[in-house]
């Protein structure tokens, strides 16, 4: 019956790869082997050590590049709505391919150093994907764009909520204040963790695409991105049925060289970048391309 409780990580951890389950381990213990689950070793490495998981860091590289491109595609697009909006999402996408080189990917830390990685990457999940549900505002006009106060509100809630979520991750790790010890034991419940880092960025994730098929169908009336859309939505999902669904399978197969984080990863970077196309498919672009006698159009 415990199993089941709301906010309950140990089943959670035991079948997947989450950079939670990095902070209810001592020692850089695999989080899938004190739960009973198949461990990701990945690679055997000098000193006893291993690097878990070679193709998540290779991805991310990757992803942090491949964002890094967007970014730069996204400043072209100097008549784009929610130019600078976008470029904040995409920012924090780094943020979070960057933790999870040390996160997921396991580069040999000691245990301090990835448990503060972990936090990092929680509070950055969480912000980015407020971020991302707020350019879907953005498409609206509500606020004139690009502005101080759009970007503003934008940066400045995703912070409050990085910070949050950060501090509540540091606290349950390091025992700070006494509150969360009881989620290093037992089922390693913590509903203010599962609230922020599993049921929020959902929701976040499913408004964001309600507003804007509304934006495109209904405002714009366009249909061909929601194409673009749908493909998003459903790479993010095999992203999420890899990890939490066929991780284990894939571990027990390959005897802990891989598992559904790798292709998580993978999934999600697709993902991010089928969305960066939408946007710009909706948005006006501003190209500097010289024509005829030296003009612009």
């Amino acid at each position: 019956m415990g199993s089941t409780q709301f906010g309950n990580f140990r089943n959670l951890c035991r079948d997947s790869t989450l950079p939670i389950c990095n902070i209810f381990v001592a020692d850089n213990q695999p989080p899938n082997a004190k739960f009973g689950g198949c461990p990701l070793l990945g690679i055997s490495l000098s000193g006893d050590r291993n690097l878990s998981n070679l193709g998540s860091i290779i991805l991310c590289f990757f992803a942090i590049i491949a964002t890094g491109y967007l970014i730069y595609r996204s400043e072209l697009k100097k008549a784009a709505v929610g130019r600078r909006e976008i470029q904040i999402f995409l920012a924090g996408y780094i943020i979070i391919s960057i933790c999870e080189i040390f996160t997921v990917g396991g580069i040999p830390l000691n245990d301090t150093a990835r448990k503060a990685f972990s936090a990092v990457h929680l509070g950055a999940i969480t912000a980015t994907c407020w971020v991302l549900l707020l350019n879907a505002v953005v498409g609206y006009q509500l606020l004139d764009d690009g502005t101080p106060v759009s970007m503003g509100l934008c940066i400045a809630s995703g912070i409050v909520l990085f910070i949050g979520t950060g501090y509540i991750t540091l606290d349950t790790a390091f025992e700070w204040t006494g509150h969360f010890n009881s989620s290093l034991s037992g089922e390693n419940r913590n509903i203010g963790l599962f609230v922020l880092y599993q049921i929020f960025p959902l929701v976040c994730l499913v408004v964001f695409l309600l507003l804007e098929l509304n934006l495109v169908i209904r405002v714009l009336g366009e249909k061909r991105p929601t194409a673009y859309l749908a493909a998003a939505a459903v790479l993010f999902a095999i992203g999420q049925v890899f990890q939490y669904v066929i991780s284990k399978h894939l571990c027990d197969a390959s005897n802990g060289k891989v598992n559904g984080a790798l292709f998580e990863t993978l999934f999600t970077l697709l993902s991010v970048v089928t969305i960066w196309i939408f946007w710009s498919s909706i948005t006006e672009d501003d190209w500097p391309m010289p024509v005829g006698g030296g003009g612009y159009t």
